[in-house]
């Protein structure tokens, strides 16, 4: 590990360094005897993700924040756990509100760099990394500046231009550091639209109607899942397809459909698919391509979106990781956040619009967080669980991972049987595995190495579904959180009853 020379202090004069903590069992020794030592807790957190232990680092991460709420370091290390659970959108919002308070903290912008460079938004990667060099030459990363093409000229160019300037990334203008203003309000943002020469100047997003797609993949590209297939023509798409019979009866065409469950389980080939069932114009969107860091930006780009998607109808609005853009209010401090989503109910109430013809699909792995608003009927007022894949679903799943591999005797049925849970993330990272157990044998004898039936249930073996860890949070909030009946399908399919 890179923090071998580490030294923490538990109050009881013994000193534990990761060299004694080798394994991940003695680090949470420590912690009993010490559980809140910020520094030890920080030390098994860093371990855990190292050790690709999300659920468990982000839980640590968590613990500090109780016991030191406005701990840098633990929000930066919940950012980076989010990131690595694939929810980009999430990370950055949670990295750029803390630059945005903590305008001194480095490591933040060494991340947001990464971050930004991962989406292919170079520039922005560079002004970030240039700034946290600007603040502590400590953080330097030589791989990232070789991926950023940074010079070491370049970057003490930099440096002197910035050396001991501490005004604000997140401003069309420059402002200098008011010691009186609280982080994060409002006093730290200006707007120029005069100021062509500010380096990180950023317009507004210019979505157009190329940015729809037509797909053409529908439920027969689907392998099972008969049943939520059906659920979702009978609340979703023959509304659609018989407009003018839901019309008689006062029912209006659109609206909102909320998708949950596992990480992992296909919520967005679904609704891929199901735009494709009533050829409707399908809009994918991520949440980096709403949010924006500038006041207001945000917003507009929310009302030209839904407005693209009227002029288009009939359309399929697509938002992935919705929690985040939807979330409960009450969790928010910040007015920007709380404006946005007064925005997002707006634009789906159709309140100055006609949103006729134009369905929301929102899909989110964290129902819980999002704002009691969003489910008013009109809104998210049809909710589907999407489960881990059922048996005849992982066959399909695995014969298709199966093409194109080197594979003997391949008896798709049995993986499946054994495989009870597990998501099409998972059954990826099987293959994933055997293929890596295969090649290496491949290298060593100089040939091809056929992957087998026998290898992948072995495989299947050594892995822990992802969706287990997502169960275990949703049987808390289906068992005791729970008085709508809001989660009554999550306590169907663990074989609960109420």
């Amino acid at each position: 590990m890179i923090w071998a020379q580490l030294s923490v202090f538990t109050g009881d004069s013994r000193v534990y360094t990761l060299d004694s903590m080798s394994d991940m069992e003695s680090l949470r020794r420590a912690l009993a005897e010490s559980p809140e030592n910020v520094p030890l807790l920080q030390l098994y957190a860093q371990a855990c993700v190292e050790a690709f232990s999300l659920s468990e680092a982000r839980e640590t991460f968590e613990r500090i924040l109780n016991i030191q709420p406005h701990s840098s370091e633990a929000r930066l290390g919940v950012a980076k756990v989010l990131y690595f659970e694939g929810k980009t959108s999430e990370a950055a919002i949670r990295a750029e509100t803390l630059v945005k308070e903590k305008p001194d903290f480095a490591p933040a912008f060494v991340f947001l760099s990464r971050l930004y460079l991962s989406e292919n938004n170079k520039a922005l990667a560079e002004d970030f990394y240039e700034r946290a060099i600007a603040l502590s030459k400590q953080v330097a990363d030589s791989a990232l500046e070789k991926e950023l093409g940074l010079s070491r000229e370049r970057m003490e160019k930099g440096e002197n231009e910035k050396s001991g300037d501490q005004r604000h990334l997140f401003g069309s203008e420059w402002k200098e550091e008011d010691p009186d203003s609280p982080p994060g309000s409002e006093d730290d943002y200006f707007f120029d639209d005069d100021d062509d020469e500010d380096p990180f100047s950023n317009p507004q997003r210019d979505f157009s109607l190329a940015d729809f797609e037509r797909p053409k993949v529908s439920f027969a590209d689907v392998g099972g899942m008969e049943d939520l297939k059906e659920e979702i023509r009978m609340k979703v798409l023959y509304p659609m397809q018989n407009q003018e019979l839901f019309k008689a009866y006062g029912k209006t065409v659109g609206g909102g459909v909320l998708l949950y469950g596992p990480p992992g389980c296909g919520k967005t080939l679904i609704s891929r698919a199901a735009a494709g069932e009533i050829d409707a114009n399908f809009f994918s969107l991520g949440l980096h391509q709403v949010l924006d860091m500038y006041i207001g930006n945000s917003e507009k780009n929310l009302h030209q979106i839904f407005q693209l998607a009227r002029e288009k109808a009939p359309s399929v609005i697509f938002f992935d990781e919705v929690d985040a853009l939807a979330a409960d209010r009450k969790d928010l401090k910040q007015s920007a956040g709380r404006t946005l989503i007064n925005q997002f109910l707006s634009e789906m109430d159709g309140t100055d619009s006609n949103n006729e013809g134009v369905l929301v699909i929102g899909a989110t792995n964290a129902p819980w967080h999002i704002d009691p608003a969003f489910r008013r009927p009109g809104r998210f007022d049809r909710i589907i669980f999407v489960p881990p894949p059922d048996e005849v679903a992982r066959e399909s799943i695995v014969q298709v991972m199966a093409k194109d591999k080197p594979i003997n005797d391949l008896d798709a049925r049995m993986l499946a049987k054994k495989t009870k849970h597990f998501s099409g993330a998972d059954l990826k990272a099987i293959f994933d595995q055997g293929a890596e157990e295969a090649l290496t044998l491949a290298m060593k004898e100089g040939r091809i190495v056929p992957m087998n039936t026998k290898a992948l249930v072995k495989v299947a073996k050594s892995i822990v579904p992802s969706s287990k860890p997502w169960f275990e949070s949703a049987k808390n909030y289906a068992m005791y959180a729970n008085q709508s009946g809001f989660y009554d399908d999550v306590l169907s399919f663990l074989g609960i009853k109420k």
